[in-house]
């Protein structure tokens, strides 16, 4: 635990400066009760401390040693015990040395030999009873050193609101309190006390038991307050200084009000912060955490603890908040982060375009490709048109719609490439081109097409039905004369044209898209529209997924409306088919592949599980030659629930395991009842086991026919798949956003065994291979693979979640590398943002019973692993200064995987941090 200080004759151990201490107990300057006067001189290791430290008497002729374990840090000395030294023929032989460097020179050989004083005995009690007592005397003997250590910053916790000013604060209180007590003549009840400080409705608990302790400590009974009394109130809360929000939440613990904290009241406040911050798995152990408190704090089992006993768990707990770590750097590279106002317009425009360049480069010259391209055929057709005879009778209308119907047949064409995964996941695996194409926007091209697309119809209807149709109808009989070769006579009313093959495609077709594209807008898609039943199901996922397939009619209608062309007769000029045929055939050989892929490489299901926060966890067998990369995902499909619908899901398994599986959210209609039909087959989880609902089979087993048959297609490719070109990589997984991520630090493990091996190996053949040769003759393809593909030597991965039922997913995963990391590659961080932050008092006691039971028994109690979790959001500026800080001139690649709502944020620090540091980040992104 601490370093071993013999004081009064022996010398302080080297070793002193690299422990840890959170708190320092310094004696008072009033000497201790002795008999006889203690020794002025002390270790000149202890120079720094108080001018009250500890030492030994020693007799004028004669000494005893003191053996006083302390735990130091700096100049911070926390007593741990006192017990003296025997001076016998055993005694250790260390410390004989280290106190034969500290004793006077001028006595060495005669002090040496007489050192049995009863004096010092009597010393050496008195500062055993000094240790033992120093709980009932803290108060006046001792006090904690909160300027050191982690005390300065545990100090900030215990806040009940988070406003700093409270006078400001005040006036909104009191204009809340004035609305919530018009009809009660003045007086605030109980149930209104913390909307009227402004606490959340789960904090209704909370505060309740806030205004009952507020309460007592000032005798007002009844569960009503005037204004002058919640001024009281509030002047309470909102005090900054510590020991009055120490006493406030001393008082909330002590319902009886009789200055000690029982067991039984230590437990109600832990279902109390338990139900606060949504934490359900630690409100069932209440009882356990109750009693580990009261273990670590009333170790003479009195039955209770005091004030002070409770400041020093709040005080000494140890911290774990990644803040501190950039601290000392903050100034610095805030300063390098500021903008800067250019005053020149010009040169700002140019800084920022070359940043915006730098950033996406990629995206730019596919963009500007890709438009030029459309306004080179629209100028084409245009110019080809105003040359025709069409331009005599129906003018400009013409040129501008048969050019924006030519840019439709481009995009018509190329819309279908950014959905054929096959193709992309080969070309950015087997070739060079993912230096210049950025492939991870596939779906966001996707969009800007389908924009483009939307855009071109407008036109091209628009000045077909409201401008060239008109005109034709209205055109002079020798005008129309031109015109006869294509329409025939002349026609009289406006329907010729409607019901012509042209006409009635074309109409098909817009409402056809029409619908397509609404339902695949976000509010429809992810069902934030809410209509009334039955246009209910209009909503969601499967609305989108079934009307996408109206697109099947849309080409063919297209094709029949590109040959009965308005104006054209020959074929070859016909070139619709020609712009549709390579595309077709590229999207029809994927659903073909995907068809015969599935039904040839059959999957049996091994493992079924249902966690908390509605996750169904699939574990199936690895069909032959099914070859994958971590972060990479596959389509299934469940002929049960959809035999038409196939849905990608990220691979949560690492390449290296004998096994698939996938983690799914019911997130929609196809999830939901996925759930339901495997949740049928599964029974309850057995004892010590994760999971409400479980089902396995061995792999020799046939899984039951009860259990639904499942389909899968792929891998296919993924951002997140490029990791290994990182020496550093940063991974952040929103909820179930972590899957891909998951199987990156499987991954990770897994090379860094095989690396192990690998150098174990080439130590034995007798070569002096490093950590990425190749490996020796004779190694496994998986260890040439990973020596040779494998760069990463640092990770940080970040998983945030709201429920603390989350953690139970990858609950395996998270301890497995924890344990296997012997290096410290992979550094794991864990937030649970339904806990309030660092500091707050509703999170107070969570973070002490989790510092306690860590630290005890290497488990935290948010998580259920052996990672510490972290409360509220990231700092995700505190985490890109610390990277940026521990590699300069380093390549990090940051994977993010998750709703959109975080991915501007996480981008935008990329870039800021890529041009004002030495570090440059990559960002990749996965929305769901």
């Amino acid at each position: 635990m601490g370093t071993d200080v013999v004081v009064g004759g022996a010398s302080s151990d080297s070793h002193h400066h690299h422990r840890d201490s959170d708190i320092e107990l310094i004696a008072e300057r009033a000497p201790l009760p002795h008999s006889g006067p203690l020794n002025k001189r002390r270790s000149s290791k202890l120079n720094n401390t108080s001018s009250a430290s500890t030492s030994a008497t020693e007799e004028q002729d004669e000494g005893d040693y003191v053996e006083v374990t302390m735990d130091i840090q700096g100049d911070s000395v926390a007593l741990h015990s006192v017990k003296t030294v025997n001076n016998d023929q055993s005694e250790d032989e260390k410390l004989i040395l280290l106190g034969k460097g500290m004793e006077k020179k001028r006595s060495f050989g005669a002090s040496v030999v007489r050192s049995a004083s009863i004096r010092i005995q009597q010393v050496s009690q008195e500062l055993k009873r000094f240790a033992s007592l120093s709980k009932q005397t803290a108060s006046s003997r001792l006090h904690y050193d909160r300027n050191k250590s982690a005390a300065s910053h545990a100090l900030k916790g215990l806040k009940f609101i988070s406003k700093t000013d409270a006078g400001a604060g005040w006036v909104e209180v009191e204009r809340q309190f004035d609305a919530l007590t018009a009809s009660t003549n003045g007086y605030l009840h109980r149930s209104l006390f913390a909307k009227c400080i402004e606490m959340n409705k789960e904090s209704e608990a909370f505060a309740g038991e806030l205004f009952d302790a507020l309460s007592r400590r000032r005798e007002i009974q009844g569960d009503s307050i005037n204004k002058a009394q919640l001024k009281d109130f509030w002047d309470q809360i909102s005090d900054q200084n510590f020991d009055s929000r120490l006493r406030t939440f001393f008082d909330m613990v002590d319902k009886d009000a009789d200055g000690r904290i029982t067991e039984e009241e230590i437990k109600e406040i832990i279902c109390l912060s338990a139900t606060t911050n949504k934490l359900a798995n630690i409100q069932k152990q209440a009882e356990e955490y109750a009693a580990l408190i009261m273990e670590e704090l009333d170790p003479e089992d009195t039955g209770f603890i005091m004030v002070n006993d409770l400041e020093m768990l709040l005080l000494h707990g140890p911290t774990h908040s990644t803040r501190g770590d950039s601290k000392y750097l903050s100034q610095m590279l805030s300063l390098k982060l500021k903008p800067v106002d250019e005053d020149n317009p010009i040169r700002r425009w140019y800084t920022n375009t070359k940043y915006f360049l730098q950033d996406n480069w990629q995206r730019t010259w596919v963009l500007l490709l890709w438009i030029g391209v459309m306004l080179g055929l629209f100028a084409y057709k245009f110019v080809q048109y105003r040359r025709e005879d069409a331009y005599e009778v129906m003018g400009h209308c013409v040129c501008m719609a048969k050019g924006a119907a030519e840019t439709l047949k481009l995009n018509m064409a190329i819309i279908l490439l950014p959905v054929c995964r096959n193709t992309i996941t080969w070309l950015r695996n087997k070739t060079k081109l993912g230096i210049m194409v950025p492939f991870d926007d596939n779906l966001n091209f996707h969009k800007c097409i389908a924009v483009a697309v939307t855009i071109g119809v407008g036109i091209h209807g628009i000045y077909h039905l409201a401008c060239d149709f008109p005109r034709l109808l209205d055109a002079s009989s020798e005008k129309y004369k031109l015109m006869e070769p294509f329409f025939g006579d002349q026609p009289s009313s406006y329907w010729f044209f409607v019901k012509s093959w042209e006409g009635v495609t074309g109409i098909i077709m817009v409402v056809l898209m029409a619908i397509a594209f609404t339902l695949a807008t976000p509010w429809f898609r992810r069902g934030r529209v809410k209509l009334p039943k039955p246009l209910n199901n209009l909503t969601g996922f499967n609305a989108f997924w079934y009307s996408h397939h109206l697109f099947v009619i849309v080409y063919a209608l297209l094709i029949v409306h590109g040959i009965k062309l308005y104006l054209t007769k020959e074929w070859y000029k016909k070139t619709t088919w020609m712009y549709l045929a390579i595309p077709i055939i590229i999207y029809l050989s994927e659903r073909l592949t995907r068809a015969l892929r599935s039904s040839i490489k059959p999957v049996r299901i091994l493992k079924v599980a249902v966690y908390p926060g509605n996750v169904l966890s699939l574990h199936m067998s690895k069909p032959q030659g099914f070859r994958y990369k971590s972060g990479q995902y596959m389509f299934l499909n469940c002929a049960a629930v959809s035999p038409f619908e196939w849905h990608p899901f990220s691979i949560t398994s690492a390449p290296g395991d004998d096994y698939l599986s996938v983690h799914i959210r019911t997130l929609g209609d196809w999830t939901r009842s996925l759930k339901v039909k495997f949740s049928e087959c599964c029974q309850p989880p057995d004892n010590g086991k994760s999971g409400l609902l479980r089902a396995e089979y061995l792999q020799g087993d046939r899984s039951p026919s009860t259990l639904p048959k499942v389909l899968i297609d792929g891998p296919y490719g993924a951002p997140a798949q490029d990791y290994k070109q990182y020496e550093v990589v940063l991974l952040v997984g929103l909820g179930i956003g972590a899957t891909p991520m998951i199987s990156i630090l499987k991954d990770i493990v897994n090379n860094m065994k095989a690396m192990e091996e690998e150098e174990e190996t080439n130590i034995e053949e007798g070569t002096n291979s490093g950590f990425g040769n190749k490996s020796p003759r004779g190694s496994s393809p998986h260890k040439k693979n990973s020596s040779s593909n494998f760069n990463t030597r640092r990770a940080y991965f970040y998983w945030v979640t709201r429920e603390q039922g989350s953690f139970d997913w990858f609950k395996g995963v998270m301890n497995e590398v924890a344990e296997e990391d012997h290096k410290g590659v992979i550094e794991l961080h864990n937030y649970c943002t339904s806990v309030y932050e660092e500091g707050d008092a509703r999170s107070a006691l969570i973070a002490m019973l989790q510092s306690l039971n860590h630290a005890k028994n290497g488990v935290d109690i948010v998580s259920g692993t052996r990672v510490k979790s972290h409360f509220a959001k990231p700092n995700w500026r505190a985490v890109y200064k610390r990277i940026a800080v521990s590699h300069p001139r380093a390549r990090v690649g940051v994977f993010y995987c998750g709703p959109p709502a975080l991915t501007k944020e996480l981008g935008q620090l990329a870039s800021d941090f890529s041009h004002n540091t030495n570090t440059k980040y990559d960002f990749h992104k996965e929305n769901f």
